[in-house]
This record gives C-alpha cells, sequence and structure tokens, in this order.
C-alpha cells in the first residue's frame, strides 16, 4: 500500500511539472489590430507636437530671454550692456511666419552695464534721455525667410524721438510642448548707428578715435509662449 501510495504522488508530480513547463500558446495578432495599435502609437505621439498651422500669438517668456548690447570702448575693446525690463509679441497666420507681425518695447531706464556711473551717464540726455524718452520700440514691417532657418525680419525701431528702418537677422530655434505649453525660440541681432537716434555724445581718444564707438550691435534672446 505504502509502495502504491509513492508512486501516485510521483505520477501526479510529473503530471504537474509537465504542464507547467508547457509552452504557451502563440497569440494570433492580425492585421487589423496591428494597424490599430500603430495607429494608436502615431496618435500619441502626434499630440506632443506643437500645431503650426493655425494663427497663433506669442509672447515674450521674460524668464528666459535677454536684451543685450555691445558697443566697441576705446577703439581696442568692447563694453557690454542689457536691457532688464522689456515686452513684446508675434501674431501670425501662416505656419511659415512669412505674415508675421512684431512688436517689442524696451524700457530704457532698465539699463545695466554693471557701473552706476555709466548707467547714469546713459540715461542722460547725452545718450537715451530715460526720463523724456522712456521706452525703445520696434515695429515690423516685412520678414522673409533667408534659407533654412535664417529670417530678416524689417521694421522700425524708435530710440529717442527717432524712428528709423531697421533688419534683424533672426534665426528661428524652432518649437517645443512642455508642460502644457508651446514655446518657440528666436535670436536676433543688428547693428545701428547710435548717431542717428540721437545718442550724440562723442568725446575722442588722444588718438583721435572715439571714445564709444558710434556703432551698437544690439542681440536678443527670445524663448516666446504661444497663447
Amino acid at each position: 500500500m505504502k509502495r502504491l501510495i509513492l508512486s501516485s504522488m510521483a505520477v501526479i508530480s510529473i503530471a504537474i511539472i509537465s504542464f507547467a513547463f508547457q509552452p504557451s500558446p502563440k497569440k494570433t495578432v492580425t492585421k487589423n489590430q496591428a494597424a490599430t495599435a500603430q495607429n494608436k502609437v502615431t496618435t500619441q505621439q502626434t499630440k506632443t507636437l506643437p500645431d503650426v498651422s493655425e494663427p497663433a500669438k506669442w509672447t515674450v517668456d521674460k524668464a528666459h530671454s535677454n536684451v543685450k548690447f555691445n558697443v566697441t570702448h576705446l577703439v581696442v575693446s568692447e563694453v557690454e550692456g542689457s536691457f532688464k525690463l522689456f515686452d513684446g509679441t508675434m501674431e501670425h497666420s501662416k505656419p511659415d511666419f512669412s505674415d508675421a507681425k512684431v512688436n517689442f518695447t524696451v524700457d530704457v531706464a532698465s539699463i545695466n552695464t554693471d557701473n552706476d556711473n555709466r548707467d547714469k551717464h546713459l540715461k542722460s540726455d547725452d545718450f537715451f534721455n530715460a526720463e523724456k524718452f522712456p521706452t525703445i520700440k520696434f515695429v515690423s514691417t516685412s520678414i522673409k525667410n533667408a534659407g533654412g532657418n535664417k529670417y530678416k525680419l524689417a521694421g522700425n525701431l524708435t530710440i529717442r524721438d527717432v524712428t528709423k528702418p531697421v533688419v534683424f537677422d533672426v534665426t528661428y530655434g524652432g518649437q517645443v510642448a512642455n508642460q502644457g505649453k508651446t514655446k518657440a525660440g528666436f535670436k536676433a541681432k543688428t547693428t545701428i548707428n547710435r548717431f542717428d537716434y540721437g545718442l550724440k555724445w562723442d568725446k575722442a581718444t588722444e588718438a583721435g578715435g572715439l571714445v564709444v564707438s558710434k556703432e551698437v550691435e544690439l542681440l536678443l534672446n527670445l524663448e516666446m509662449n504661444k497663447a
């Protein structure tokens, strides 16, 4: 009897082990099921991409943007500065920005060159006269593609009481969706003659060159939020 019981238990054990190690039946995936799964993945990916085919308005993300300028000092070196307060918008209905309208303003009194005496001089009537002319303005008149992600942005720049046409070289950095917002990046630069805008101070060096160059490079690094 004891041998019979042991034999029976051995048979049961072998049966359990054999069943456990049997290969699982293959799951057949139809073409329709595969297509549905692929469409689902594609749809999920598409939702993360910004839509540029519809009219859009953009505003400057001030925390991730800056407005700088660069001017030659004593002919041999350069001094940099920035404006800490600024604002801007862009509106367009075409994905290639060909109908974009750009407006930008800068608070002159927010000028900063890391030197208090120099900043006071720049705010005086020798340069910007921040008290009488507190705002620098730019209003675009056209934008043209210059190849790839390069653009020529034309518009009117107002400093003090003078308005003159300028053209910015713009590099478009692309768009990205982040935390529920669509963001776009741009870098714009141009060079102006400060004498054209009444920034008239022109003390000469002993060698005859200007202490402060008449040419000033403007550089804007902008991150913009889609409204």
